[in-house]
């Protein structure tokens, strides 16, 4: 832009003075004044259009980048559902075709689970317990004291 100093403004306003005339000149200037104002928005308007319009583009590539994105993982996503369906369908064919012998075996009967379902099992696993030597199966005096007496000794001696 053209850079006004103070010396060119004074000597711009002098020549106003002389030939436009002293009862003119604050009209002019009230004039001239308001045009640059108008001119000023103008200018700041389109400079903000501009901008706009520039920042519009930007969002909508990144709108577009962003779809082809998604489209991806749709695509991908529908990809590993249709095979896993498919292996589900195979496994689900497998298993509706009987076997060979299949019907030559009698169903399955129920057996009832006796007295272990009374069976509480404690929290601690059993290999734990294996490992530290804690007892899982009660045992009677005489089968403890058998089960640790020495080789080659005889009851009743």
């Amino acid at each position: 832009m053209i850079d006004f100093g103070f010396d060119k403004l004074a000597l711009i306003g002098a020549v106003a003075l002389i030939v436009i005339g002293p009862e003119k000149l604050p009209r002019v200037a009230r004039t001239v004044g308001h045009m640059l104002g108008k001119a000023q928005r103008y200018v700041a308007d389109v400079k903000a259009e501009v901008n706009r319009s520039i920042e519009l583009d930007e969002l909508k590539k990144m709108k577009t980048q962003f779809e082809d994105a998604a489209r991806d993982v749709e695509k991908s996503v529908g990809d590993s559902v249709q095979q896993a369906n498919d292996s589900l369908q195979t496994t689900w064919s497998e298993l509706q075709s009987p076997p060979v012998d299949a019907a030559d075996r009698p169903p399955p009967q129920y057996k009832h689970p006796k007295k272990r379902w009374r069976l509480k099992r404690g929290a601690t696993p059993l290999w734990y317990k294996q490992r530290q030597g804690i007892r899982t199966r009660a045992q009677s005096g005489a089968a403890r004291v058998a089960r640790f007496r020495p080789p080659g000794h005889k009851a009743g001696q």
